[in-house]
């Protein structure tokens, strides 16, 4: 049978599974909606759609360059798509593979559809990817800038494939303007080589010890746990992933523990070029592991040349020892913070209680156990506010008498006096904790809110800005950040912001709160309400579900629907983070006494002071009450 050069074309639409699953008829809709798109540009770049595969498509072009233009079409056509009003998210990947065919009927068969096929999952939701045979085909002749992710081993393929992205010019991340100073770090996980799989969290737990030291100095900004983590098992190469984090250098190694004994290995690469900047292999004893950290954000300064300012505490300084047992119980208790259920949080508390019996000297496990009393208590526990309230604060005073330099700490400590309204001094906690550590991004958030209670919005945009610079993939930083954009009205701001959030946590219930808000914001009512409903679909628990049909009720103007629902909610136990919600929906009701009950419940105050749906309530003579009452006056 004869046989032909061609480019083969592969799509997927990631998340489609889950969505036919959940609402059939939208999967249908979504279908409907990517052949109307792919139809046009096909034509134009003499395409043929060969077969479709479920969700995706098998396409294929007379030559290379074709099919890469018409795959970046297609993106830009999807794009497009995805910014308008109301449309539900369509996320495509397209991979694309240059090779002979040979054509049975309709079909086409061969090793270059198998390539194309295992090409296309490497590429990014909204991405392309290509193979090294059509990127020496088409790198002169397009307008287009490729990043190359390293070779991959494809199944069923004999020898690796170099792989090339696409740069989209609407996926090009831009850093905010207030970071372009410090050098850009990603310590990225250490990977575990012991003997004993359970020792991962040791591995985990140097890895946040590394991000703490080096994130002591202000010439360098040191992106957080929780933006690193993610790649922990990630294909993707150095360059992609210093792109997605605006950084420049990569720390990167490995550890092997057995017994008391360790080996640790650490190499600072350059993101550009991928070459080694410095190496270096450690064989040493547990209790040696202080000096081997310190040992090597040394060289980290040194290689990079990065500048230590009088104010900057040296990363290589001695550390207050701590027991190695004490140290270890440590680690294992931040890393099962970062899961916030309330059986990780009930494991992690326990684990602080057990380094603290160990080494009472352990100021970093007095911090910790503050953070998670604070946490567990606030979100899930069902002991009287007073009683977590005040353990938090005594462990918080424990952890800066024992360590008057930990960042955590103090931010922890202006977090409580954030809740007490004393303004004054919760700016110097966070002041304080960002000398210590700059790129501390809980300090710049929880500052933001703080500066948002006070109305200082440029200077709260600065610190949510600094908080994603240093913490790029935290939905959390993005949600808060978000509200506040919509509140004053950088509405284009919010929908870049909320997209993200949906590329770190596809269909999360909370980008549907935050759309649903944005189309109020536009006057776009139906874009609400229906987006409310997705909220309402997405969520589990009963009480959110309820709030969110009463506020689906007061805006659509079925107001006695909406009353019933919240007089039933106000039996209900209260859950902490549908407070605000609570108050939105009766100020929609024009209830103000409804609204005022629960600011009394504790509502973060940037909602009421920032949120134009809630002018009704600034208007009330209560409001300059409230004002006094927390010393904003």
């Amino acid at each position: 049978m004869a046989r032909r050069l061609a480019a083969i074309m592969f799509t997927d639409l990631t998340g489609y599974t889950g969505l036919a699953q959940a609402d059939e008829a939208g999967a249908l809709r979504l279908l409907k909606e990517q052949e109307r798109l792919v139809r046009p540009v096909l034509e134009v770049h003499r395409g043929r759609k060969v077969k479709s595969m479920g969700d995706g498509l098998l396409i294929e072009f007379p030559d290379a360059l074709d099919a890469v233009e018409s795959a970046v079409d297609l993106q830009r056509h999807v794009h497009e798509h995805n910014v308008r009003e109301g449309a539900r998210p369509l996320k495509m990947r397209i991979g694309i593979h240059l090779g002979d065919v040979e054509r049975r009927g309709t079909d086409i068969m061969g090793d270059a559809v198998n390539v194309a096929s295992r090409v296309e999952p490497l590429a990014e939701p909204e991405g392309v990817c290509l193979s090294e045979p059509v990127f020496v085909q088409v790198r002169n002749k397009v307008p287009y800038q490729f990043e190359k992710i390293g070779p991959r081993s494809l199944k069923g393929v004999r020898e690796p494939i170099d792989i090339y992205r696409v740069v989209l010019p609407w996926t090009v991340k831009e850093l905010p303007s207030t970071i372009s100073g410090p050098t850009g770090l990603a310590v990225l996980p250490f990977a575990n080589i012991s003997p004993d799989p359970r020792d991962e969290y040791f591995a985990d737990g140097l890895t946040e010890e590394l991000i703490t030291v080096l994130s002591q100095l202000s010439g360098l900004r040191v992106i957080a746990r929780t933006s690193v983590m993610p790649y922990k098992s990630t294909s993707k190469g150095l360059a992609e992933i210093g792109a997605e984090l605006g950084v420049s250098s990569f720390l990167e190694g490995s550890v092997r523990k057995s017994g008391n004994r360790l080996r640790i290995t650490a190499q600072l690469i350059d993101a550009g070029s991928q070459g080694h900047l410095w190496a270096r292999t450690y064989d040493r004893d547990l209790d040696d592991v202080f000096a081997v950290q310190s040992d090597i954000a040394k060289q980290v300064v040194e290689s990079l040349k990065v500048e230590l300012k009088a104010t900057d505490r040296p990363p290589f300084a001695p550390r207050t020892p701590v027991r190695s047992d004490s140290y270890l119980a440590y680690l294992k208790g931040r890393t099962l913070m970062h899961t916030a259920s309330p059986a990780s949080l009930k494991a992690a508390k326990e684990q602080f209680e057990l380094a603290i019996s160990l080494d009472p000297t352990n100021a970093s496990a007095y911090s910790g156990l503050s953070d998670v009393t604070r946490r567990f208590g606030g979100w899930y526990a069902a002991v009287p506010h007073a009683g977590w309230d005040e353990t938090s604060r005594r462990l918080v005073a424990r952890a800066i008498e024992l360590d008057p330099n930990l960042a955590e700490a103090h931010t922890s400590l202006g977090l409580v006096l954030l809740c007490d309204s004393n303004y004054a001094s919760a700016e110097k906690e966070f002041k304080l904790a960002l000398s210590l550590n700059p790129s501390y991004s809980p300090a710049h958030h929880w500052y933001a809110e703080m500066l948002g209670d006070e109305a200082r919005t440029d200077e709260a945009l600065e610190q949510f800005a600094l908080a994603e610079a240093a913490d790029p993939l935290s939905p959390f930083n993005l949600y808060c950040s978000t509200w506040l954009s919509i509140w004053l009205g950088r509405l284009d701001d919010a929908l870049v912001k909320i997209q993200k959030m949906d590329e770190l946590q596809p269909d999360a219930p909370s980008s549907h709160l935050l759309l649903a808000r944005y189309y109020l914001a536009r006057s776009n009512l139906a874009g609400c309400l229906t987006e409310l409903n997705r909220w309402e679909e997405g969520i589990t628990d009963s009480r959110h579900k309820q709030v969110a049909r009463a506020l689906y009720f007061a805006l659509s103007g079925e107001k006695d629907h909406s009353k019933a629902l919240l007089r039933n909610l106000e039996t209900l136990p209260e859950f902490p983070e549908g407070k605000a919600l609570m108050v939105w929906a009766y100020c929609e009701l024009g209830d103000l006494d409804g609204c005022y009950r629960w600011v009394e419940r504790g509502v973060s105050f940037h909602q009421i002071r920032l949120d134009p749906r809630l002018e009704p309530m600034r208007k009330d003579p209560r409001f300059s009450m409230l004002l006094k009452q927390r010393n904003l006056a």
